[in-house]
């Protein structure tokens, strides 16, 4: 077995403290070092991991003998410089979504990182899923297209609240339109769907609705897209009493893929005839194991299914282009939902 990738953490929210349960145990990787802006977040890592190296300053984390690897966690805003960082020193980079706030910013990175050959990437969650894989033989580039030609996708975001329960330490970014929003947040990964299969997307129209505080992120968005030729409906909203769905459908002439909580759930329809994939006809979902059996194939140097950060920066502008129309500050309409009801 070789020996495990050293990684240092930069960022201990909810995304930091997942990452670092995920490693612990695994063979390939060893956490090595933590670092936070917070001495709160960083006194309690101590005490809950008296092993780990949890220094004052963020140059002591990158410096620190043996490190192998870097995860980026913090908020979005700080993505590149931190990338930046690691690269300057030679460290590949994983990075949580979204790559950044500002296109032309991640585009300098892009460069640097594509000179320096540095080995990145960028979690997104439904990048190995069997719901992607599915989408990639039924419509991709490669695919015989086995549905026909595909006349439409549309996308259905609802939440009860946001952020949502669990992103509540990470609120004062995450509400705000500055860094946060459920288009950064939660939409990329779809958008990160929608561009692998049918390539890079071209926002048409876009809508946005706002809450009355200022600065606050969007609670609502209509949009109309279009990829490799195809019509693109997004139809996402804040509604408070609404559960948290997504939903994705891709109709063809002679068929549809419908794919549901976060593509746990696939409904195939071959002209008429529909049937829901059982775990005999999938590849596992992406998991935590897999996640980090794609990064070590990543440091290593092999194929692996994460997205770079050229794909990254690609989803970025089709969200950043989504979230310029500027929107008005306004309540909810109530026609928004109807569908789910």
């Amino acid at each position: 077995m070789p020996e495990p990738y050293a990684i240092g953490l930069i960022g201990l929210g909810v995304m930091g403290q997942r990452m670092l349960d995920r490693l612990h145990g695994h063979p390939r990787f060893q956490p090595l070092c933590a670092w936070d802006p917070d001495p709160e977040a960083r006194a309690a890592l101590r005490a809950r991991h008296p092993q780990l190296l949890v220094p004052e300053e963020p140059e002591q984390l990158l410096t620190q003998a043996g490190l192998r690897g870097v995860y980026i966690a913090s908020p979005p805003a700080s993505h590149l410089h931190w990338a930046e960082r690691a690269f300057a020193l030679g460290l590949p980079v994983l990075c949580e979504k979204p790559l950044a706030v500002d296109a032309a910013a991640a585009a300098r990175t892009l460069q640097l990182q594509r000179q320096g050959h540095h080995r990145a990437a960028v979690n997104f969650s439904l990048a190995s899923s069997s719901g992607l894989a599915q989408l990639q033989s039924c419509f991709g580039a490669a695919s015989r297209h086995p549905m026909g030609e595909l006349e439409s996708v549309q996308l259905t975001l609802r939440f009860a609240n946001w952020p949502r329960p669990w992103q509540r330490g990470a609120g004062a970014w995450l509400a705000g339109r500055a860094q946060g929003g459920f288009c950064r947040e939660v939409l990329s990964h779809f958008i990160f769907v929608l561009q692998r299969v049918l390539g890079t997307a071209e926002v048409v129209h876009s809508e946005l609705l706002y809450p009355a505080q200022a600065e606050a992120a969007e609670i609502g968005l209509r949009a109309r897209l279009f990829a490799a030729g195809v019509p693109v409906d997004i139809d996402a909203a804040v509604l408070g009493q609404e559960a948290e769905v997504n939903e994705m459908r891709w109709r063809a002439r002679g068929g549809e893929v419908w794919l549901s909580d976060w593509f746990r759930r696939i409904r195939l329809r071959k002209d008429d005839d529909w049937r829901e994939l059982g775990e005999r006809d999938l590849r596992p979902d992406l998991t935590e194991a897999d996640l980090l059996e794609h990064w070590s194939a990543m440091l290593d140097g092999r194929s692996h299914a994460l997205p770079g950060f050229a794909e990254a920066l690609a989803v970025q502008q089709t969200v950043e282009d989504l979230l310029s129309s500027g929107g008005q500050a306004q309540p909810m309409p109530s026609y928004m939902g109807e569908a789910d009801r």
